[in-house]
């Protein structure tokens, strides 16, 4: 198997957002040695002289674009304008990065300096939902998603705003290495190892919270019982609704309808029985809900964009 380029490489530029660059130092930058190997951090800047960040913090750093000739994995945080085009010279080595086949990420408006680099061409991607419109209409070939955490493209990732940065980052550690180290190093920075929406090659809208308790506790006795058959009109009485008015609420509270909901959530316990036992696909079927391992592997498919196989063989605990 080849070797994976472990070196990770952050861009830092002038009026740098700390939040989304310091995500990337705490995820890829600190020293881990229980876990052997692990990345090669390093910062390069994008332009010359010390770099401000927005809290008024002055950085030196020493390498230059450089450093991003041999990175495994490019990162761009927040860009500091959406209505200022990144230096030619920045996106030069974006794609010359891409050409030769590294991943590239970018947090927040990050996502607008990949767009100037034409990185975005054709694809879907995320940001900030504040930015999402402006992204859209600036770059009208870029299939915009403002509902979704993040979204992994292979080599091209992005994530929406600040804190998704993270979820990204996990993502990526998962990818690489598994769910118990992504989970270890998620303990670490006391979040979850992943929020709804999760850990699938294209991640779809997360569940929202439930504001209507009579929702919320259906929500909660359907989590109990995935395995069983579930109709419009069985929820709606469980809910003590009205089929109709169970349909429209139940979609203006999670934005789904409840057949996607319940698809989705058997979809992650699939996925937690295919990373942490060796039961068959045709038993992980059962107990997720599915019935039969046909059914798994199409809905699994959809969400995942692989094989109930291989995603074990990429996220098996223990492999």
């Amino acid at each position: 198997m080849k070797q994976k380029n472990l070196k990770v490489v952050a861009v830092a530029y002038d009026r740098l957002a700390f939040f989304e660059f310091g995500i990337a130092v705490e995820v890829f930058g600190l020293s881990r040695p229980d876990i052997n190997p692990w990345y090669q951090f390093a910062t390069c800047t994008a332009e010359p002289g010390p770099i401000r960040s927005l809290a008024g913090i002055s950085l030196q750093i020493g390498k230059g674009l450089k450093a991003l000739d041999n990175a495994g994995t490019i990162i761009i945080p927040g860009w500091r304008d959406i209505n200022e085009r990144p230096p030619e010279t920045l996106l030069r080595s974006l794609r010359r990065a891409h050409d030769r086949g590294a991943r590239i990420m970018s947090l927040c408006s990050g996502a607008f300096v990949l767009a100037a680099a034409g990185l975005l061409h054709g694809r879907s991607a995320t940001t900030h939902w504040r930015y999402a419109e402006q992204l859209q209409r600036d770059y009208p070939d870029t299939r915009v998603d403002p509902k979704v955490l993040y979204i992994d493209g292979g080599n091209i990732l992005t994530a929406a705003g600040s804190a998704a940065g993270i979820d990204l980052c996990l993502h990526l550690v998962r990818r690489d290495f598994g769910a118990e180290i992504a989970n270890k190093v998620a303990r670490r920075l006391v979040v979850p190892p992943h929020r709804d929406g999760g850990q699938a090659q294209f991640i779809d809208q997360p569940v929202t919270k439930c504001e209507d308790t009579r929702l919320a506790s259906l929500l909660q006795w359907l989590l109990a019982h995935l395995t069983e058959e579930h109709s419009i009109e069985s929820m709606a009485e469980q809910a003590c609704m009205s089929n109709r008015t169970f349909a429209r609420r139940f979609r203006d509270q999670t934005g789904t309808t409840p057949a996607k909901w319940l698809a989705f959530e058997r979809i992650k316990l699939a996925q937690r029985l295919l990373e942490t036992t060796s039961l068959g696909v045709d038993q992980i079927a059962a107990r997720s809900g599915f019935g039969s391992a046909q059914l798994l592997r199409i809905h699994f498919m959809k969400v995942a964009g692989r094989t109930p196989t291989a995603y074990r063989s990429t996220f098996r605990l223990g492999r």
